[in-house]
């Protein structure tokens, strides 16, 4: 058991000096706007951020806690085949950190950008192989299992838009479409339900007994939702008045989530008091501070004059993918490698 935990400790470790260097370079482009730096592109190195990010940072630490996952609740897992995914995705991660700064969207960056994909397949055949051997516990395995679903779906987006390049065909709409697709599935999709899969995993193994039924009810209301509240993303496009329709009560339906989540935590408040220390604690009431916020902007955004504004002004879009990178995804996985790993470690 020791070896296998030294494994995981290796592989949270690297996601974490990852983190640091998504956080170096998000620092060096804030500089770039106000200040000159010669040789260094301002557009291609956001590329290299935001790919690295998404495959370096978030990627790679939940592979690693969701193959904890597997190992803890079935002690059969193939360690020799997850450690050449984790270290094909690692290596894939910098290929793009280093080729994009460079030439942007060019032959390098493209091969480890489609590599990037096809080891995202690798792991999402081999997780979901072995989820057939783990009992549901908390409705935890749905979770990863719809996560692992709409991973694959994100990687569509990039797909279409390498098909839109090689045929030369132009139009905003279609490029900005495929792009809001692939951040669409990854940031509401493969990140927020293998985050929520570990999160209803966490109350299960701390003893609050009615993990199930919150997990089962949350579940299929965002699951439901995921797929038309896309359109969401593409409100200022001329969509027709039912896909903005649809949106709309995708949204909508989104914020009842909310009363869930709210019973979820009145119910387990003493359970998590006596368990949560003090950081992890700050990082999820943030997590959950920063949902609610999300889910407000979205409803917002179904207001016509509001949209144009929202999707028109680029520090708003920037401002948002944030909110869900930084204020949801990022502190909530910092508190649970805080909380969990160490509690029942």
């Amino acid at each position: 058991m020791n070896n296998k935990n030294e494994f995981f400790n290796k592989w949270i470790k690297i996601s974490l000096v990852n983190f640091l260097v998504v956080a170096l370079a998000g620092v060096l482009l804030r500089y770039k706007i106000n200040f000159p730096l010669s040789g260094i592109n301002y557009k291609f190195l956001l590329h290299a951020h935001s790919h690295f990010a998404f495959a370096g940072w978030i990627t790679q630490v939940l592979m690693t806690l969701i193959v904890r996952y597997l190992y803890e609740q079935s002690q059969s897992v193939n360690f020799i085949r997850y450690k050449k995914i984790f270290l094909a995705n690692f290596i894939t991660a910098y290929g793009m950190l280093f080729s994009f700064p460079f030439q942007g969207y060019a032959l390098f960056s493209i091969i480890f950008s489609t590599l990037s994909v096809f080891v995202s397949y690798f792991f999402i055949a081999a997780v979901w192989k072995d989820l057939k051997q783990v009992m549901n516990h908390g409705y935890s395995k749905a979770w990863f299992k719809a996560s692992l679903l709409l991973y694959a779906i994100s990687s569509l987006g990039p797909f279409f838009l390498a098909y839109l390049m090689a045929n030369k065909i132009s139009g905003q709409e279609l490029y900005f479409g495929a792009v809001y697709f692939f951040l669409h599935f990854q940031y509401n999709g493969w990140f927020l339900f293998a985050c929520l899969g570990l999160f209803f995993h966490y109350l299960q193994k701390a003893g609050f007994v009615n993990t199930a039924m919150y997990s089962r009810k949350i579940f299929w209301i965002l699951f439901i939702t995921c797929f038309p509240a896309y359109f969401l993303s593409t409100m200022w496009m001329q969509l027709p008045v039912v896909l903005r329709s649809i949106a709309t009560i995708a949204a909508i339906v989104q914020l009842i989530s909310l009363v869930y989540f709210f019973g979820l935590f009145t119910n387990a408040k003493k359970l998590l008091k006596s368990k949560l220390s003090s950081v992890p604690a700050s990082l999820w009431l943030m997590v959950l501070i920063a949902f609610v916020i999300k889910l407000l902007l979205q409803c917002l955004s179904t207001i016509p004059s509001l949209s144009q504004y929202a999707f028109g002004f680029r520090p708003v879009v920037i401002g948002y993918l944030h909110l869900s990178f930084l204020g949801i995804i990022t502190f909530f996985i910092l508190g649970y490698i805080n909380q969990y790993l160490f509690l029942f470690l």
